[in-house]
């Protein structure tokens, strides 16, 4: 047995030895980057984030602590709707023009699922024909329509009142007549 190393070997081990310098190098320089970085970031500073965040991860269900943690669960229940209640789309703007704007111009403006685009009178007409309360309750709650397009409950956006919605509809009529 030999320890005589042929050229091409050698030659091998030279271009071995340089790739795992250099992958060495790149792993170096890669750490140097992340640390930078992550020094760089902000601090969670914001404690309702941090709850947030908490809030985010928490486990979907508990355990049942008999009546007592039935009442805990109600009234979280209740506490959720309430502050789900009192937030207001748009800031309660009952502008037509905007709320399009901002959330049924996905749809609307593009055909898209189907929708009637706004500036179409003739997709629009046998709609206004069947009323604006019609529009209006389809709207708030929802509607699928004979040929399978759905349109969501509040344009997909339940924090909008109906009031809002109705503005809205009929913004949008006045626009397809």
């Amino acid at each position: 047995m030999s320890t005589h190393l042929t050229p091409s070997d050698r030659t091998f081990m030279k271009h071995f030895a340089i790739m795992i310098a250099m992958l060495a190098g790149t792993a170096v320089v890669l750490i140097i980057i992340g640390t930078f970085v992550w020094a760089s970031l902000p601090k969670e500073s914001n404690q309702r984030e941090v709850q947030r965040a908490g809030d985010r991860i928490t486990p979907v269900a508990a355990v049942y602590a008999g009546d007592t943690g039935r009442a805990a669960m109600e009234a979280a229940k209740v506490a959720a709707d309430k502050a789900a209640a009192s937030q207001v789309a748009y800031g309660g703007t009952t502008d037509g023009k905007t709320i399009f704007d901002h959330l049924c111009t996905t749809c609307h403006s593009t055909g898209a699922t189907g929708a009637p685009r706004i500036t179409d009178k003739s997709a629009w007409a046998p709609r206004i024909k069947e009323g604006i309360a019609t529009l209006v309750k389809h709207a708030i709650d929802g509607y699928t329509g004979p040929d399978g397009n759905h349109m969501p409950a509040k344009g997909g956006n339940p924090a909008l009142t109906d009031a809002q919605v109705e503005a809205t509809v009929k913004w949008m009529v006045s626009q397809a007549q």
